[in-house]
């Protein structure tokens, strides 16, 4: 019996200048729960640079190479600027 990963739903949420960047604000797509939020971008969008930016699965910051799990949204948080 072979085993596969099952496939599901999120929501990938970027703000600011990681929306312009990817052109959109929110976008449904599918991942393998045990994928990381570094992965699913690489694969859906490689050309992202990550660095500077922070992850946060189901609204709690989250390490970019730990699984995704049951999530069912991830947000994209460039650093804040302002005064």
């Amino acid at each position: 019996m072979t085993h596969f990963d099952p496939i599901v739903q999120i929501q990938l949420l970027a703000f600011a200048q990681t929306a312009q960047q990817l052109g959109f604000r929110e976008q449904s797509c599918e991942f393998s729960p045990d994928e990381s939020p570094r992965r699913l971008l690489a694969r859906l969008v490689p050309a992202l640079e990550i660095s500077g930016l922070r992850v946060a699965v189901d609204c709690e910051y989250h390490d970019w190479d730990a699984p995704i799990g049951a999530a069912s949204e991830i947000a994209l948080i460039p650093p804040v600027s302002g005064g």
